[in-house]
C-alpha cells in the first residue's frame, strides 16, 4: 500500500473517533441548590399577601434594601446595604482566593463553567422565574436574555477561551531578528462590577465567567432593583465553587445603593460598570482617584433604519421585538425608528396591526408578550416623553392595551406599547434614552439623510439596518457612528460572544464580551528574549561608554540601514555602517597602544 493511503485512513479514523468522542459527554457533578424560601408557592399568589409601597424621593433605609415584585408590589424581603468596611472585607476575601485560583490550569476552569451550564440547562424554568419576579419582565424575555446568552457565553469560553489567553507571538521587528517576542496575558486579581436590573441573572454571570476564565476574583455589587434574584443567583455560583474544587470567596454579590457601588470602585483592581451616563461620570471619577482602569457601558439609542427593499411585514416583526426588549428589559434593542418614504405608511400599518397583537401583564399570571416596568415611577417618565413628543407635532398612532384586571392598584407598574409618527429629534424621546415600549417612526428619502439622522444623537452604542441589497446595508452601518452593527438583524452581535460590546460617545468606551472584553480582564504584559542560545545583544562600540564622536552618525546611519525604503539607500547605509565599526575598532587598537 502506497504511503498517502495511510495517512487518508490514518486522518479518517482521527475523525472518526472525534466524531464519537461528541457523544461521549464530559463527567460532570450535579449541584443542589436551596430554592425553598425562592419558589412561588400558592400563599404567595393570593390576594392576602403582603404589598409593597416603596418610598419616593431618597429617603431610602441606610441599611436594607428592600425587594418586590414590580409587576404585583409583592414584598419579597430586605437584604443588607452595606459599609465600606463590609465591602472591604468581601474583596479582601476574594483577594485571597484569587490568589490561589491564579495557579488554577484552564482544565478546571473549563470544568467549574461545565458545572454552572448544567445547572442552567436543568433549571431554565426557575432562573427565568426568579428572573421575571424581581425584573417584571415575561418568561420568554427571560429565556431569550438570560439563558440563551449565558450558555451561548459559556460554551464560547469552553471552546475558545483558553487560545485567547495564551502567549501570542508578536514580531520581533526589523532591528531585532535574534529575539523572539510575546505578548502574555496574567490575571489582574479582584474584577469589580457594578451591574443593572435588566438581565439579573445574565449580568451576575457575565462578568463572572470572564473573570474567573483568566484567573481572577470577582465582587459585583448588583442593582438595588433586582437584589433579591441576585441573592438566589450567587448561591448557584457558590454551589459551582464547592463542587469544581475552587475556593469559595472566589465570587461575591454584594448588594446596596450608591454608597456601597463607590466602596467597590475605591478597591478592586479593575471596574465594569453598566448603568446610565450620569452614573458612569461619578465612577469615572471615582476610579481617578485610585487610577483604576474602567470599562463603562452607558445604553443607547440605537438607530433601526429600514429602505424600502425589504419584506415589511417580516421587518416589522423585527421592529415591534426590538422595540419591547429594549422596554426595560434590554437596552440593545432600538429606540429610534427611521423608514424609507416609499414604505413608510406599509411599515406603520403593519407595526400597529402587531401592537394590537401584543399582550400586557403580570408574568407570573400567563404568558404574556411584555411585563411590567421595573423602576417604580418610570412609567410617569414614560408619559411625561409622549406629552412631550404630542405637544411639539407627534401623533399617537396606536396605544396598547392591558390584559384582565391586575388589581391591587398596581397598574401604575405597566405602560402599553406605543407607536408614536410625526417624530422629530426636537423631542425628548429622541434624544434621551427611553428603556420602555415606544415606537417613534421617522421617514426619510435617501440613504444619506438616513445616516445623518442617525449619527444624530449623543450615544453611539448599536445599529441595525435592513435592506434587500447587503451591500447598501453595509455602506449605511458602516458610516453610523457606533460600536456595534446588525445587518439585517437587530442585537444579534451579542449573541455572537466572540465578538466585543461597547460603544462610543454617552454609550461609554471599552468592551466586555469577546476576545477584547477576556483580555481585558487581565494583566497585558510584552516579553522579549533572545531567540537564539548564542546569539546576544552587544552594545556596539561607537555608543559604548564614553560614547565616541561619531556615535549619532552611526545611529544615523543604522537608522537607515534598517528604515530606508529603497533598497540601494539601506545597502548604501550598511557600508557605512560597518566603516564606523571598523574605524571604531582601530581608534580603539590605537588608543590600547598609546
Amino acid at each position: 500500500m502506497e504511503l498517502w493511503w495511510v495517512a487518508v485512513v490514518l486522518a479518517l479514523a482521527f475523525l472518526l473517533c472525534r466524531v464519537l468522542l461528541l457523544f461521549i459527554p464530559p463527567v460532570v457533578p450535579s449541584i443542589d441548590v436551596d430554592a425553598s424560601d425562592v419558589i412561588l408557592k400558592g400563599s404567595q399568589r393570593g390576594e392576602d399577601s403582603y404589598i409593597y409601597v416603596p418610598r419616593k424621593g431618597k429617603g431610602l433605609s441606610e441599611d436594607k434594601v428592600h425587594c418586590y415584585e414590580p409587576a404585583t408590589m409583592k414584598y419579597l424581603g430586605f437584604v443588607p446595604a452595606l459599609s465600606f468596611d463590609e465591602v472591604k472585607e468581601h474583596v479582601r476575601q476574594a483577594r485571597d482566593a484569587q490568589k490561589e485560583w491564579a495557579k488554577s490550569s484552564f482544565k478546571m476552569r473549563r470544568q467549574l463553567l461545565r458545572i454552572m451550564l448544567k445547572y442552567i440547562l436543568d433549571h431554565q424554568e426557575l432562573i427565568c422565574e426568579i428572573s421575571a419576579r424581581d425584573s417584571g419582565k415575561t418568561m420568554t424575555d427571560a429565556a431569550l436574555g438570560e439563558i440563551l446568552t449565558t450558555c451561548e457565553k459559556i460554551t464560547w469560553l469552553l471552546e475558545e477561551g483558553e487560545q485567547w489567553l495564551k502567549p501570542e507571538k508578536r514580531s520581533a521587528g526589523r532591528i531585532m531578528p535574534h529575539k523572539s517576542a510575546r505578548v502574555e496575558f496574567h490575571p489582574l486579581g479582584v474584577i469589580g462590577a457594578i451591574v443593572p436590573w435588566n438581565y439579573p441573572f445574565h449580568n451576575i454571570l457575565n462578568p463572572t465567567l470572564a473573570a474567573v476564565f483568566s484567573g481572577n476574583a470577582v465582587v459585583i455589587k448588583v442593582s438595588e432593583h433586582a437584589s433579591w434574584s441576585g441573592c438566589f443567583y450567587a448561591r448557584i455560583i457558590q454551589a459551582s465553587l464547592l463542587a469544581a474544587g475552587a475556593p469559595i470567596d472566589l465570587v461575591h454579590v454584594i448588594t446596596g445603593y450608591g454608597d456601597t457601588g463607590k466602596a467597590l470602585v475605591a478597591l478592586v483592581d479593575k471596574v465594569i460598570f453598566v448603568g446610565s451616563p450620569a452614573i458612569g461620570k461619578q465612577v469615572m471619577e471615582a476610579a481617578a482617584k485610585t487610577l483604576t482602569p474602567v470599562v463603562l457601558e452607558l445604553g443607547g439609542k440605537d438607530a433601526f433604519i429600514i429602505c424600502d427593499d425589504v419584506d415589511i411585514l417580516q421587518v416589522a416583526q423585527f421592529a415591534v421585538r426590538a422595540s419591547l426588549q429594549a422596554s426595560g428589559q434590554n437596552c440593545a434593542g432600538a429606540e429610534r425608528f427611521y423608514v424609507h418614504s416609499d414604505v413608510y405608511h406599509d411599515f406603520v400599518e403593519h407595526i400597529v396591526k402587531i401592537v394590537k397583537s401584543v399582550r400586557v401583564g403580570p408574568p407570573s399570571e400567563g404568558l404574556y408578550d411584555m411585563g411590567a416596568i421595573c423602576i417604580q415611577e418610570h412609567t410617569e417618565r414614560l408619559q411625561n416623553l409622549v406629552n412631550d413628543a404630542v405637544a411639539r407635532g407627534a401623533e399617537i398612532a396606536f396605544r396598547g392595551d392591558f390584559v384582565g384586571d391586575f388589581g391591587n392598584g398596581v397598574v401604575g407598574q405597566f405602560y402599553p406599547p406605543t407607536v408614536l409618527i410625526n417624530v422629530n429629534h426636537s423631542m425628548k424621546l429622541m434624544q434621551e434614552e427611553i428603556f420602555g415600549p415606544l415606537i417613534p417612526i421617522i421617514k426619510f428619502h435617501t440613504d444619506e439623510e438616513a445616516i445623518l439622522l442617525a449619527n444624530d444623537t449623543s450615544f453611539g452604542l448599536g445599529c441595525a439596518v435592513f435592506s434587500g441589497k447587503k451591500v447598501r446595508a453595509n455602506a449605511i452601518a458602516s458610516r453610523i457612528y457606533c460600536g456595534m452593527a446588525a445587518i439585517n438583524d437587530f442585537a444579534v452581535t451579542y449573541m455572537c460572544q466572540a465578538l466585543p460590546f461597547g460603544g462610543v460617545k454617552n454609550s461609554g468606551f471599552g468592551k466586555f464580551a469577546g476576545v477584547e472584553g477576556l483580555r481585558d480582564c487581565c494583566l497585558t504584559k510584552s516579553v522579549v528574549e533572545d531567540r537564539f542560545p548564542y546569539i546576544k545583544t552587544l552594545i556596539p562600540k561607537p555608543i559604548q561608554y564614553p560614547v565616541s564622536d561619531c556615535a549619532f552618525k552611526f545611529e544615523e546611519a543604522l537608522t537607515k540601514m534598517f528604515y530606508s525604503l529603497s533598497m540601494w539607500e539601506r545597502l548604501t547605509a550598511l557600508a557605512n555602517v560597518l566603516k564606523i565599526l571598523s574605524e571604531s575598532k582601530d581608534s580603539g587598537v590605537i588608543s590600547k597602544k598609546s
